[in-house]
């Protein structure tokens, strides 16, 4: 007589089977981003994709480079440095010389990665380490700003982007500075329109703010995110704005204005997000979105800068260990101590 199978079946561990790898998260971030990127691409041409190719090149080139022969596979097969290439692209000006674009590859992969470990080790987001390296070293280039112009003009190179390597570029006629420059220094705003769509002078990533937010929506679907820092900032970022605009509306920018400016959404979204970069904890991803979005205000508004993400970004990076020590939920079972 043959022994019917018991309800409770007991197997070795792993009992649990986890569908999501790194691979496919890093393929997940580059489908919601491709729309913007796209968008980005259509405003602002052929010299945004060569940027974009260069910021890549430079980041996969690095980790080939720093990475053993045996594993070089799987490094580079988990997609991770070619994604960090491309936010780092995203956060560029499109007439950014391309061997600038390539250094700052390098560096976001030789000083934001494989310097602490490699993945999963560092401390603060790559991208924004390599955009930190190129801001603070061509500070001209960084902060030249072009205004959209259409897919009718996609195979205009710009003067500067092919400039040789550490030789004065040539820039072209300036047609007007970005959002937050005009905000800043010429308490001049922006239709909320424009920002939404995307069609404003700026860095590749400050395309359509609506693209992002659904790209963002994809990955929450996926489960690739952690919802509460994106929402954390945008909350703290929104409060901050309105308070001061409520002060004075004439001086300080709207809360709608300060949402879709500049590299708020990408930095809320896909960059603040990053796994590694970020607390573990509910409680610490409040706390760790909050300052983001109290910090950009600031630096935005009282700052010497237009723009803050990145700053605000890297500073609660390096608080992300304290917060996780301190948000550590107790131990199940056990009470808090008495005095």
């Amino acid at each position: 007589m043959k022994k019917k199978d018991p309800n409770l079946l007991v197997q070795p561990a792993p009992l649990l089977v986890q569908g999501m790898t790194t691979p496919k998260a890093m393929r997940d971030v580059w489908y919601a981003l491709l729309p913007a990127t796209l968008a980005g691409l259509w405003f602002f041409g052929l010299s945004a994709l060569l940027v974009l190719l260069a910021s890549i090149i430079g980041a996969v080139a690095t980790e080939w480079a720093f990475t053993p022969a045996q594993t070089r596979t799987t490094a580079l097969g988990d997609g991770s440095a070619a994604l960090t290439g491309l936010l780092l692209g995203l956060t560029l000006p499109p007439a950014l010389p391309i061997w600038m674009a390539f250094l700052g590859g390098v560096v976001a992969i030789g000083l934001g990665k494989v310097i602490w470990g490699g993945l999963g080790n560092n401390l603060f987001n790559p991208a924004l380490v390599g955009r930190a390296f190129l801001l603070g070293t061509f500070p001209i280039a960084m902060t030249t700003w072009y205004a959209a112009q259409g897919p009718e003009h996609f195979f205009d190179l710009y003067s500067s982007t092919l400039a040789a390597p550490f030789m004065q570029a040539t820039w072209d006629t300036m047609s007007g500075a970005s959002p937050l420059g005009l905000m800043k220094f010429e308490y001049e705003g922006t239709a909320i329109s424009s920002l939404f769509i995307g069609n404003t002078a700026g860095s590749l990533g400050e395309t359509s703010s609506l693209l992002l937010l659904l790209g963002g929506l994809w990955l929450w679907f996926r489960r690739d995110l952690d919802w509460r820092i994106p929402a954390s900032i945008f909350l703290a970022a929104g409060i901050f704005s309105g308070i001061l605009f409520a002060v004075d509306a004439e001086r300080f920018p709207s809360p709608l204005f300060t949402l879709f400016s500049g590299g708020m959404m990408l930095g809320a979204i896909y960059m603040a997000t990053d796994p590694v970069t970020s607390p573990l904890t509910p409680r610490g991803s409040w706390i760790f979105g909050a300052g983001i979005g109290f910090l950009v205000v600031l630096i935005r508004v009282f700052g010497g800068m237009p723009e803050g993400m990145m700053y605000a970004i890297l500073l609660m990076n390096a608080a992300t260990p304290l917060i996780d020590r301190y948000t550590q939920p107790r131990v199940f079972g056990r009470g808090v101590k008495k005095a």
